[in-house]
């Protein structure tokens, strides 16, 4: 089944996600400049909230330092770094990953289980007078290394590497792995002008007699309510986990959940942006994906006695009222959780389940992936 999230969040002077010029990003979207923050910027939140809500075995990691963490490994084992370091490259590069030269570093990012490390370290332990020696490894133990690499390290089960998936066209086949979630880049329910913050900074050994500031600068940033839109296929999380149906629902909450409420860190000492959502809309289908944007290809308009996200949250309703007259009701079950002040903001939609947001999200995910007897 799919899980769909629709948010609207009401955001206060921020720069959440930059870009190369450390402008906030943006985009046009219905002839008018939005407000943005990429897809990668809220997963990049997600993913690090898993930190403390699941194990290290249950975890990835992306890097290009795996030859680095397994020199350390053996070398706080016992084993001489030199030595380390060129069993570890050796292992590596027979199980299928490019190193960079100079660096000693693998030439892309690795997608791996967290206990990969402990895999590889044991590998290399195992055929260390081979691999050490530097001469041509055995047919035998090469094909166990690139077997072992293959099954345990690129196939090793990890949630948030089964939530998001994996290109890793530098590794042995099954490196890759379709994402079970999908998450859209978040645009401003109205038009939006950058703007800037002119500060300067006191220099606090300044003599009595001397004046002015010891540095100035500009910071731009922007405030927007943002529509966010992601989507969750449950039947290819559970793929991806082979099967742990345990595994699979924890990461489905976790990951609505922290969809919701988390937030990326880009500026947030400079502007303090902790603004949890006004509402979400929670749909679970059998099938197919609505991405609600266009509900504000024409921008919601603000001014006097108007309320942003109100109207944010009334064209929100609206559209998916609309879409279900073109097309039918796709829903299996809809579920809405909102501030009080805006519940009849979503009466249009009728007979959703209405309530908190973890039971509005649990119940959605006890009817994707139903638990066991």
């Amino acid at each position: 089944m799919i899980i769909e999230l629709h948010v609207i969040q009401n955001v206060v002077p921020a720069n959440l996600n930059r870009d190369d010029t450390g402008a906030p990003k943006d985009a046009v979207f219905g002839g008018y400049r939005r407000a943005r923050v990429s897809s990668q910027a809220w997963k990049r939140a997600i993913r690090v909230s898993f930190d403390t809500q699941f194990s290290d075995d249950e975890l990835g990691w992306r890097t290009r330092r795996l030859v680095e963490q397994v020199t350390d490994a053996l070398v706080a084992a016992g084993r001489d770094p030199e030595q380390a370091h060129a069993v570890a490259t050796a292992a590596l590069t027979e199980g299928g990953a490019g190193i960079d030269a100079k660096s000693g570093r693998t030439t892309v990012l690795w997608l791996v289980a967290r206990r990969s490390i402990d895999t590889l370290t044991e590998l290399c332990a195992t055929h260390w007078d081979v691999l050490a020696s530097g001469a041509k490894l055995p047919a035998e133990t090469s094909k166990l290394i690139k077997e072992t690499v293959r099954t345990d390290v690129v196939g090793a089960r990890a949630v948030d590497i089964a939530l998001f998936g994996r290109m890793l066209t530098d590794a042995p086949h099954g490196g890759t792995v379709d994402a079970a979630a999908q998450v859209a880049h978040a645009l401003s329910t109205h038009a939006v002008d950058t703007e800037f913050d002119y500060f300067t900074a006191v220099d606090d050994l300044l003599p009595s007699d001397e004046s002015g500031a010891g540095m100035v600068g500009t910071v731009e940033f922007n405030s927007a309510c943002f529509y966010r839109y992601a989507c969750l296929d449950t039947t290819q999380l559970m793929s991806n986990l082979d099967g742990d149906a345990e595994l699979a629902r924890r990461g489905a909450l976790a990951f609505a959940t922290d969809f919701v409420t988390v937030m990326p860190t880009g500026k947030q000492n400079t502007f303090a942006a902790h603004n949890p959502p006004a509402a979400a809309l929670v749909v679970t289908r059998e099938a197919g994906a609505w991405n609600l944007a266009n509900a504000f290809a024409d921008p919601v308009h603000t001014g006097r006695g108007q309320d942003l996200v109100r109207g944010s949250c009334e064209r929100l309703a609206r559209h998916w009222t609309e879409l279900v007259s073109m097309y039918a009701d796709p829903a299996t079950s809809l579920g809405v959780t909102c501030l009080p002040s805006l519940a009849d903001a979503f009466t249009p939609i009728g007979t959703a389940r209405r309530g908190p947001l973890d039971e509005v999200i649990g119940a959605a995910v006890d009817l994707a992936l139903p638990a066991r007897p």
